[in-house]
């Protein structure tokens, strides 16, 4: 069973940058797929971002396409999310997710097994 340790969060003015990550432990990192996902207060949890285990292949949820990036250090056990252009409604709480079972973790939140225990963002407008 892998453990999920999120990082990086914190306090950002809109249009500025923030990288978050992920350490893992207790697993095989290189055989999960990863993710992160997002919940803003009142709202549901959200998928942001997925990769899959060797970082061939990356999803990304429309409304982060081409401000966020998802990559991975298989060596480091770490999956990383670097979020630019940040807007307000970026604002939420981040979590990173693993799953074995799926080549890219799905969008879907109740169907991923493992979760951290989330990192807060919030963006100033």
């Amino acid at each position: 069973q892998v453990q999920l340790v999120e990082s990086g969060g914190g306090l950002v003015q809109t249009g500025g940058s923030l990288r978050l990550s992920c350490t893992a432990s207790g697993g095989i990192f290189s055989s999960y797929a990863m993710g992160w996902f997002r919940q803003a207060r009142g709202k549901e949890r959200e998928f942001v971002a997925g990769i899959r285990s060797n970082g061939g292949s990356t999803d990304y949820s429309d409304s982060v396409k081409g401000r966020f990036t998802i990559s991975r250090d298989n060596a480091k056990n770490t999956v990383y999310l670097q979020m630019n252009s940040l807007k307000p409604e970026d604002a939420a709480v981040y979590y990173c997710a693993a799953d074995r079972r799926f080549w890219i973790v799905p969008r879907i939140a109740r169907e991923i097994n493992y979760w951290g225990q989330g990192t807060q963002v919030t963006v100033s407008s």
